[in-house]
């Protein structure tokens, strides 16, 4: 089984299947993973490799889509629709950092 597995890594190589992966000829830092308590590891590494970001960190992106938007639009009416989804998307994050502060 292990040679089955070595051949199917060698043809995908051979084939360019690895060519365009993110980080490809860079060093590797393992130090966030062996800061990491053990017992976690393996859950971030799957939320990690399934691109999936905290709720907070989507919310900034979407924010900061929704600025780049606004700063290239040119209709009046869809300028102030953005500023008002801008508002309510910080508003939304405020109260949820709010709700994860300690002590609460």
């Amino acid at each position: 089984m292990l040679k089955s597995v070595e051949e199917q890594i060698r043809k995908a190589m051979a084939e360019g299947e690895f060519d365009n992966l993110p980080g490809r000829g860079q060093p590797l830092s393992l130090e966030a993973y062996f800061s990491t308590p053990e017992h976690l590891r393996m859950a971030y590494s799957v939320l990690k490799s399934g691109d999936f970001v905290p709720q907070e960190v989507q919310m900034f992106r979407d924010i900061d889509d929704l600025k780049t938007r606004l700063n290239s639009s040119t209709d009046a009416a869809e300028r102030e629709r953005l500023q008002k989804q801008i508002r309510e998307k910080k508003l939304n994050l405020t109260v949820l950092l709010e709700g994860r502060r300690p002590g609460r």
